[in-house]
């Protein structure tokens, strides 16, 4: 069965930096289910028209089309019952419930000053203006003082990641012994800023420095061999990839 996923995309048609489709591409290789993506830009509405919406991930399964990133994760589960689960029954879909709302309401706030100039610079040029027009509406102020005093800002990523640092100290995934959709949508957010922005987010001697790292390794590399920047700390030989 032909699956097609519509991906944000950047300047480049390689460059996919949606934290939300960068969960769905996670879960459905983590289901082992074959799929092709189209890159789509923000300005793009008529392309994913017929998903009676205007946003991205949108996920053509054959004759279904299914829109949020975290309802497609829903329904891949219970479509595909016989592949690998994304969470082993109703008590781990409630705790991953409460890593979305942490890392939509805690950790990509967080990240959002970080990057949002950045990924102003890594749009199509069709898409700057809506990009910043949106964006400055949301936050009440230009994304230039938006984004102004980086070390403020990191210093407030380095509190918000505290519970997920403890977490990691102490079990190798989000979700347990091995990778679930938790982990995709935490790993989502930091392929936000491995995509589309040089800044250095983690210490190397982090446990979500080695968490990330294994989960840029997962599948063949799929998060790892995607268009963004290096992981590893300029001080230890790093260069853009």
């Amino acid at each position: 069965m032909a699956r097609t996923l519509y991906d944000l995309a950047g300047a480049e048609d390689d460059r996919r930096f949606s934290p939300y489709c960068w969960r769905v591409k996670m879960a459905l290789a983590h289901k082992g289910l074959d799929f092709q993506t189209v890159p789509w830009r923000f300005t793009e509405k008529e392309a994913i028209a017929f998903s009676s919406q205007g946003l991205v991930p949108v996920l053509v399964d054959g004759e279904r089309v299914v829109t949020d990133s975290w309802a497609i994760c829903q329904y891949l589960d219970n479509a595909y019952p016989d592949t690998a689960p994304l969470a082993e029954g109703a008590q781990a879909w409630a705790h991953a419930l409460f890593v979305k709302h942490w890392t939509e309401r805690s950790l990509q706030v967080a990240l959002a000053p970080i990057l949002y100039l950045d990924i102003l610079a890594h749009l199509h040029p069709k898409d700057r203006a809506y990009f910043r027009t949106s964006r400055e509406a949301r936050i009440g102020t230009t994304l230039e003082a938006f984004t102004a005093d980086p070390p403020a800002h990191l210093e407030r990523l380095r509190k918000v990641l505290e519970p997920l640092r403890a977490t990691l100290a102490a079990q190798p995934f989000v979700g347990g012994p091995s990778p679930s959709v938790a982990d995709y949508v935490v790993f989502g957010a930091f392929q936000w800023a491995r995509c589309i922005s040089s800044v250095q987010l983690l210490d190397a001697e982090s446990p979500v420095f080695a968490w990330r790292e294994r989960m840029l390794a997962l599948y063949g590399g799929l998060g790892g061999k995607a268009l963004g920047y290096s992981t590893i700390p300029a001080t230890s030989g790093g260069a853009s990839r």
